[in-house]
């Protein structure tokens, strides 16, 4: 494996909607190929064995957004009316993709539906469905690249790569684009981020600050080229891959 040009496990975003992935999912591997990875893709339809095999070729792990909502039943709730239809296949490639990132040690980057994902992973809950009459609108469509601010918390991994940029690109407005958010935090996880105004949470950060586990739920894929932060990210997330393959070489 080459540590230079890591390769980066994405599945493909939806088992459900060709449009969505054919719009959605070169955007991500743009993003990783921009900050000198390998994205690859991992097929939804493909054997849980296949799928196995692919994912420990790859040195990290990103988890893409998704027009459908995790299942309920997996944190215990009914589902809402509000919610969205789960993708079991999705779900499950997650669930191989998480297991296998956690027992390895591989970094992860977790962007809008893979946030929510890795939370009820590590059994946190959701909110099913914002409340009307936020002063924030989270979900104004792919085409705004800024929909609101967010406040980065002061000892976390965004921090320390805010702190790297210079400071007018540290204004921190990102591009939301969900109806769901995190209710109860998954073991192991800290929020990174929140709206000011509402208070939800748009960031969470693995505890372990040897291991990379970033997530957040607005968009840095589709800003990768009009934002520094989004930029930051994806290259602190292949730093870390970079790191990890290194780390893996024999000796």
């Amino acid at each position: 494996m080459n540590a230079q040009s890591p390769r980066i496990a994405i599945p493909v975003p939806t088992s459900t909607d060709e449009a969505y992935n054919q719009r959605s999912l070169p955007q991500y591997m743009r993003a990783v190929e921009a900050a000198g990875g390998v994205p690859v893709p991992v097929p939804l339809q493909e054997a849980s064995e296949a799928q196995a095999r692919l994912i420990a070729t790859c040195s990290a792990m990103l988890l893409p957004g998704s027009p459908a909502d995790v299942d309920p039943a997996r944190y215990g709730q009914p589902a809402a009316k509000e919610c969205a239809a789960k993708d079991a296949p999705r779900e499950a490639a997650d669930e191989l993709l998480f297991e296998h990132a956690f027992a390895c040690g591989k970094p992860i980057l977790g962007i809008c539906y893979g946030l929510q994902s890795l939370n009820v992973w590590r059994h946190g809950t959701l909110i099913q469905d914002l409340p009307n009459g936020s002063q924030v609108n989270h979900e104004p469509g792919r085409e705004v690249q800024k929909a609101h601010a967010v406040v980065v918390a002061g000892d976390s991994r965004l921090s320390h790569l805010l702190g790297q940029l210079p400071q007018e690109a540290r204004d921190l407005q990102v591009n939301s684009s969900h109806h769901q958010a995190i209710d109860r935090l998954g073991d192991g996880l800290a929020v990174a981020a929140t709206s000011p105004v509402d208070g939800v949470i748009e960031a969470l950060e693995g505890t372990d600050p040897k291991r990379f586990v970033v997530a957040v739920q607005w968009h840095p894929e589709r800003s990768y080229e009009s934002s520094a932060v989004s930029r930051a990210l994806f290259a602190a997330f292949l730093d870390a891959a970079r790191s990890w393959a290194s780390s893996s070489e024999p000796r």
